[in-house]
């Protein structure tokens, strides 16, 4: 699909870095513009696509909608909670890029668009797909083989670190290693580096997934100028 955009580079931008803990983290996000801004103006061919979490948000309303129905609530009401988080994040996100972005909230993942706009903001879209999937997604469809993934912690671990102690952090990790970690189930909510159905598919496309801490912009700007830096590569 020629454009005039030579680099595409695809961020799943973590809501836990956007609303950390029910608040919107104003100062992150003042940084992350001024960062992609800068990126955009180091090279005019670059195009972001960058696909928004649901963050504190999505588990307060779904933490609602269980104390509400005492836990009587489907998985794909429980989802669809999340997904409309991170459409409200989405549109921020959006907002902040707004003279520079495509004026629509890519949410439907079935169409190739021929976007020629520097930076393209994205959701989620339905029951089963975390937007780390939808990421995914937008590696297939534009053949982009790295993805960034953008979290509040600096490395992926060898274990759950909220259901262990003596946890390792992983500087390098293979598809199959890692996915013996996260498992294969979906499940709305799940607090993974990168979820399991997400990275099934990625182990399939052979992408090379970076999770990052989103807030560290100088190790960040080390791997657009370096190609590496601080954090865990699944490939």
């Amino acid at each position: 699909m020629p454009t005039k955009h030579k680099e595409r580079i695809v961020i799943s931008l973590g809501g836990s870095l956007i609303v950390p803990n029910g608040g919107v983290d104003t100062e992150f996000l003042k940084k992350f513009n001024a960062f992609i801004r800068e990126k955009l103006t180091e090279n005019k061919h670059r195009q972001f696509f960058i696909i928004a979490g649901g963050g504190a948000i999505a588990r307060h309303y779904r933490d609602a909608a269980k104390k509400i129905l005492n836990k009587k609530i489907t998985r794909d009401d429980l989802d669809w909670l999340g997904i409309h988080a991170t459409r409200l994040n989405a549109h921020l996100i959006r907002t902040i890029f707004q003279d520079i972005a495509y004026p629509r909230i890519v949410k439907h993942y079935e169409i190739i668009m021929k976007i020629t706009k520097p930076i393209v903001i994205a959701a989620g879209w339905k029951p089963g797909w975390s937007t780390d999937y939808c990421a995914t997604v937008i590696c297939e469809d534009y053949h982009v083989k790295t993805l960034i993934n953008l979290s509040n912690i600096p490395y992926a671990y060898d274990k759950d670190p909220k259901r262990y102690k003596n946890v390792r952090p992983v500087t390098s990790i293979s598809w199959k290693a890692f996915r013996k970690i996260v498992g294969d189930t979906w499940i709305p909510g799940m607090n993974f580096p990168f979820d399991p159905i997400a990275s099934k598919k990625a182990q399939r496309l052979g992408l090379r997934v970076l999770i990052v801490k989103g807030d560290d912009f100088k190790n960040l700007n080390t791997f657009f100028h370096a190609g590496t830096c601080k954090g865990t590569i699944i490939e």
